[in-house]
This record gives C-alpha cells, structure tokens and sequence, in this order.
C-alpha cells in the first residue's frame, strides 16, 4: 500500500484521490482552502459544464495544447466515463447544445459534492485549510510533503494545484514552483479564454452583442484562425465565446504581429452586400445613412462601421458615391482591429502553459525526474477550447496519475 498525498482538490486533484484511494492506497488530500473544488464553482456560470459528450478523436480536437500528450488519457477515461463514474455516484448529467454536459441540476456545488462523496467513500483523507509548502525529494524520490499543519511521510505525491487564472479561486502558481523545485521546466503562463483588449476606442459599441459574425486573425498574411460565433463588444475590446477561443490560438504569439478582423455578414459575399446596400439605398433613399444602416447593424456599431469606412452616417443615401459604397462593403467585410493585450489571470478561464509535457511520463502523470512525483489539470501544459474541455482534461489527467500509483 502505497502512501499518497495529493496536493489541491479541485477536480484533478480529487479525482486523483479516488482514483488512488480505490487501487487500495493511503491517500490524503491537502486543500489550502476552506473547501473543495472552488474554481469548479464558478464554471459554467455556476452550472458546471464538466464535460463534453464527443468521442475523443473529437475532443483531442479541441485540445489547443498538450493534444498529442493527452492522447492516451483521454481515451483511457473519456467524457463518457466521466458522466458514467459522476452517475454511479448519484450525480444525474444532462447534454445540452455543442455536446456540452451540466448537473441536471444546474448547481455546480453539487459536482464538487459528488467528487467528495466519491473520495470518502474511497477511504480518502481530506483536510482544509492545509497549505502545502514543499515536496521533500531525497536521492531523485518523493518522501515527503511540508505543509502549513506539518510534515507528511508518502511515498508519492499528486501535485493538482492548478494554474493562475482566477488566483481568488486560490490558483497561485504554487505547482509551478514545487515542479521548479523538483527539477522541472515550466513552460511560461499566460491567460487563456479570455477577453482580448484593443488598440482602438470601443465605448461607443460596449454592450453589443452579435451572433453569426466571423472573427479571423492573421499573423503576416497567414490566417491563424477564423471561426463563426458569438461576439461581445466591451469597454476594453471584445469578448464572448468567439473571442475566448481565439485567445486561446494567439496568446503565445506577439500580439503587435497579429491583426483581427471581423465579416459582419459572412452570409452575403460581396457582390451580394453591395446589391444588398443598393436595394437598401434605393428604398430609402433620401433617409440618412444613420438610419438606414440600422437594417443591418445596431445604430452605434453602423455608426462605428460608417465612420472607419470614411463615410459621413449624415449623408443621404442617395447621395453615397460608388467609390463609398464600396469602402463600406469592404468595411462590413473586413472590419480590421488591432489588438493591444489580453485580459489577465483575474479573468482568463484557464492557464495556458505549465509542467514541461516532454518531462511527465504521458501514460501515467509521473515525473521522469522525480519518482513517485505525478501531475494532474492545468498544472501541465495543457489547455483546451470551451465547452468542458478542460475539466474533462482535469479529470483524466487526475485519474490516469492516481490509477497509475501502484499498491
């Protein structure tokens, strides 16, 4: 029997802690807060999407980085043993749009509460308010953990700390630096899903939402990404699904390289908009353009559209020229934005960047410098786009690392 300590209990590390308590180990879990799994509370805006009901050709698809390290995990325990493993325990799931699986419920409290049903049931030892402070390593092996409480003697130790997005939730970096510490590389953090600030002044359109828009984004000429979907207009930039996926694409990149765009009516090409705008102009034609445009766009986001166009919103529009009527259709188009930095840790819904993946032994989560040191969530250098992707990952990392510790 080995004896396991694992360090963070959100939902890698409490699922590590099953998984280890259920092979017949002696296991306890270190949380430094007053309760389990606090950023899990707050996913999916207090309703969990914990996963999602795809096959895992699908879902590595949706792994940004860490996809090919992830392999095994994911179709060792997929989001359908997951769903099944949570159901086993009580937790009723349900699968709504994009695949996406919540608590029927709608309560993510009642996640966490499953998890930990799952741990004491498992035989496993939890304690809050415990800080961890170290990983004792003697000759290249585990043998200890220093906490706020004490000392522990183990034999291995699951580090499921997190990364540092939302540090309220508790995700300090602490992991990155007992890896550093043990010998490890980590790759640089940077904030994932999360909003993109720009360049330009954007309070006149904050608070517009859109849907069926094209967002694209180009480093010198080559296009990096462009996806359909739903995007907001903030005071700093934009935001909204669209733009939390494309900044999971572009946050390891020079921003000052990158150009977006957005296709405001990607279903009309050009030839179709300018015919579009013609019929528009025609029935309409001695209104002002600021009026007329708002068949197409909401009032402020056409006059924000007509004023980088270059053309007055006072013209009538009978009096638009061909050669304005066209900037306008390459405007609506190829509406052209700079962006001037991410949004932070406090609002990036994951970490991208971590444990050095090429030092972590993929089929079971433990270091290939440290014996008996495993790694479980987003820890690792390993993130995904939304939609349960990366609990999912959280959970099959947590639960190769704790089945991998032999009794």
């Amino acid at each position: 029997m080995a004896r396991v300590i694992v360090v963070g209990g959100g939902a890698a590390g409490l699922m590590a802690a099953y998984a280890s308590a259920a092979r017949g180990n002696s296991v306890i879990l270190l949380e430094q807060n007053e309760k389990l799994g606090k950023k899990i509370y707050i996913t999916g805006k207090g309703r969990c999407n914990l996963t999602n009901d795809c096959l895992p050709d699908e879902f590595l698809q949706n792994v940004v980085h860490g996809a090919k390290f992830m392999t095994g995990a994911i179709y060792s325990f997929s989001p359908q043993k997951t769903m099944a493993f949570l159901e086993s325990y009580g937790l009723a799931v349900k699968t709504e749009r994009g695949n996406r699986v919540f608590p029927v419920s709608d309560h993510a409290s009642d996640v966490t509460k499953t998890l930990e049903k799952a741990c004491l049931k498992a035989g496993v030892m939890i304690k809050l308010n415990e800080k961890v402070a170290e990983i004792k390593v003697v000759k290249g092996s585990v043998r200890g953990v220093i906490s706020s409480q004490g000392k522990y003697d183990c034999d291995c130790a699951v580090i499921c700390t997190g990364g540092l997005s939302y540090p309220s939730t508790g995700s300090t970096g602490d992991g990155y630096r007992f890896a550093s510490a043990c010998g490890h590389s980590v790759s640089p953090c940077v904030p994932s899903l999360t909003g993109i600030k720009l360049m330009e002044d954007c309070v006149s359109v904050q608070g517009i939402a859109l849907k069926n828009v094209v967002l694209s984004a180009r480093c010198a000429d080559k296009v990096i990404s462009s996806r359909m979907g739903e995007l907001l207009f903030t005071h700093y930039g934009i935001s909204g699904p669209l733009v939390l996926s494309l900044s999971a694409e572009i946050n390891r990149m020079p921003l000052k390289d990158i150009t977006l765009s957005i296709d405001y009516k990607p279903s009309l090409d050009v030839q179709k908009l300018n015919a579009r705008l013609l019929r528009d102009f025609s029935d309409r034609s001695n209104e002002r353009l600021k009026n007329v445009m708002r068949g197409l766009l909401p009032q402020n986001l056409a006059m924000f559209v007509l004023n980088r166009a270059g053309v007055s919103s006072e013209k009538q529009a009978n009096s638009v020229t061909k050669e304005e009527r066209f900037r306008l259709v390459k405007t609506l188009k190829e509406f052209v934005l700079k962006p001037a930095d991410l949004c932070g840790f406090h609002e990036a819904v994951v970490t991208s960047g971590g444990v050095n993946l090429k030092e972590v032994n993929p089929k079971t989560m433990e270091s290939k410098i440290v014996k008996g040191l495993y790694f479980g969530g987003e820890v690792l250098d390993i993130d995904a786009f939304t939609g349960g992707f990366n609990l999912q990952l959280a959970f099959s990392s947590g639960f190769i690392a704790g089945n991998s510790i032999n009794v």
